[in-house]
């Protein structure tokens, strides 16, 4: 007996069947791809350690350091930068229009956390003057002070938090706006601040700091202006109330003039023979807080003076979040010129001592400084340009790295201990430090001539730039300059080829036509263009051999009449 099977199945073309079941080289990819994923998802021993070392570059460096080669170069460097942070700190903090203590605060913790996360070995952070201005314009919109308030009142306490509560949030943002980027790889939105960008921007800040210094070092109790021709409406404000400057605020900003300027300048000028620059702020702080103690300068003479500064660390709290729609705009800015400031200096520093860095983990790092400093009532902060060069310097060729733990370990004595004794230090005094920590910008004037040899185009950004920041605002200047930058690379008509192949004797002719055919030089064009110059060419030799024909005919005529004078 015999039994028949019967298969039923459909008719496939080989289209279909592809359609249906795939490939061999598809599944191949699946493989792979599978392969991939596993593997990206894989979380080995040796990863583990290569992502803490990139993300926390301290792991790296810390069991390379040589103790006895740079321990005393960072004593010395650290030391040093903690002795410029203090003034500077309290200094930028008028400049914030918050409190004093509250730069202390920002000269401690970001100098902590950049030391872990940066890769910047000799990079300084802490308060910087163009951020401070920045924020303080923040400041000065949403929480204006009455001029006729009492600083002693309880409503002045009121006014002071709700002021550091701005400031801070403006810190909080700008360091998430920093993760973010971080998160997106953007570190090479930098590149969009252009070196003559970021040169004018921060010389014509340093007119908008000085301006702003004027009624303190006066002894006047003015508004501050914000927003487009800001810098005008503050000078004519000074001008209109200079008869009623008080005369010893006066007198003792003019002495700190005296004094730190020329200390300043041997500082610079001697900055190779120095092992450490002469602390001049520090030592103009201490006295004058001495004397306007002793002889009661505040109540005699109506100084005003910096007042209580509390002793210990800040009680961790959160900042005035409600305000993130008010302040977003602003602090967009903010984040770009903190990154791009010090992104270039780690880069400049990177270049002189033979090291790379990573921006991405610049933005890792400042964006972790500014958010968590934020908690401790601290305002934005960046690397900063004159305690970055004063590291450099003071730590010779040493790799300044625990240089940030000494410098923080000074602004702690101060925190715990020190802080209260500047109660009757002169604000007029802080505002000479601001004016005179400026020099570094005001001298970069100097790159003009060279900038203008090298590239008229830069030089046209830098003025463009400058210009708009000094006449209008400093955020709104920037964006102006860096609209300008961009314009100068899109409208002179830059083109690009892109040939997917390499150039050889075999398709010489057919890149040749590419190139041809984009730039529109025809044969024909090329000639006539030849000819055109050559015939300005001739144009112009003819016209140099007329004169010299001339110069010869007027030399003999000249040489014929003195003879016959002679005769």
């Amino acid at each position: 007996m015999s039994a028949s099977v019967a298969v039923y199945r459909n008719i496939y073309t080989e289209d279909r069947f592809r359609q249906t079941y795939g490939t061999e080289d598809q599944s191949r990819e699946r493989e792979r791809l599978r392969d991939r994923l596993a593997q990206r998802c894989s979380c080995s021993q040796v990863d583990c350690l290569h992502l803490l070392q990139k993300r926390l570059p301290v792991s790296s460096w810390l069991p390379k350091y040589k103790l006895k080669k740079w321990l005393l170069g960072d004593i010395i460097a650290g030391l040093t930068v903690g002795i410029v942070h203090i003034p500077q700190g309290m200094a930028f903090a008028l400049l914030t229009s918050v409190a004093p203590v509250y730069g202390l605060y920002t000269s401690f913790f970001p100098v902590v956390l950049y030391m872990l996360f940066g890769t910047g070995h000799h990079v300084s952070t802490g308060t910087f003057a163009v951020l401070s201005l920045m924020t303080g314009s923040v400041v000065e919109q949403l929480v204006p002070i009455p001029l006729a308030l009492n600083s002693s009142s309880p409503e002045a306490a009121e006014f002071e938090a709700q002021r550091i509560g701005v400031a801070s949030a403006v810190a909080f943002l700008s360091g998430v706006m920093m993760l973010c980027m971080c998160g997106l790889q953007l570190g090479f939105l930098s590149t969009y601040l252009s070196e003559p960008i970021v040169k004018a921007f921060t010389s014509a800040a340093a007119f908008h700091v000085t301006v702003s210094q004027l009624q303190s070092m006066l002894g006047l109790r003015l508004p501050r202006y914000a927003g487009a021709f800001s810098l005008f409406k503050t000078l004519a404000s000074v001008m209109e109330n200079v008869p009623h400057t008080n005369l010893a605020e006066l007198v003792i900003s003019l002495l700190c003039l005296a004094v730190l300027v020329p200390v300043k300048e041997v500082n610079s000028r001697f900055r190779e023979r120095l092992r450490t620059p002469i602390p001049v702020e520090i030592i103009t702080v201490i006295i004058a807080t001495g004397i306007t103690y002793a002889f009661s300068l505040d109540s005699k003479y109506d100084i005003q003076i910096v007042g209580h500064i509390p002793a210990g660390f800040p009680e961790p709290r959160l900042p005035a979040l409600e305000t993130v729609p008010e302040i977003a705009g602003d602090t967009v800015a903010i984040t770009l010129v903190a990154y791009a400031v010090s992104v270039s200096l780690a880069m400049i520093y990177a270049d002189k001592h033979g090291y790379s860095i990573d921006p991405n983990q610049e933005l890792l790092a400042h964006g972790i400084s500014n958010t968590v400093s934020s908690l401790f009532t601290c305002f934005p902060n960046s690397a900063t340009l004159a305690t970055t060069n004063i590291l450099e310097s003071a730590g010779g060729h040493t790799q300044v790295l625990l240089a940030g733990l000494f410098t923080s370990l000074v602004v702690l004595i101060v925190l715990l201990l020190i802080g209260p004794l500047f109660y009757f230090l002169p604000k007029a005094v802080l505002a000479c430090i601001n004016v005179t920590s400026l020099r570094q910008m005001f001298l970069l004037f100097q790159d003009l001539p060279d900038l203008w040899r090298i590239s008229k185009i830069d030089f046209m950004v830098w003025l463009v730039t400058w210009l708009s920041v000094v006449v209008l605002n400093v955020d709104l200047g920037l964006a102006i300059g860096v609209v300008f930058s961009m314009m100068t690379v899109i409208f002179p008509g830059v083109k690009i080829l892109t040939y997917n192949g390499p150039i050889y004797y075999g398709n010489r002719s057919f890149f040749k036509a590419d190139m041809t055919q984009l730039l529109g030089l025809t044969p024909e064009r090329i000639r006539s263009r030849e000819k055109a110059l050559k015939a300005i060419e001739k144009r112009e030799r003819e016209a140099v051999s007329s004169v010299v024909r001339l110069s010869i005919h007027q030399f003999i005529c000249n040489m014929l009449l003195k003879c016959r004078s002679l005769f």
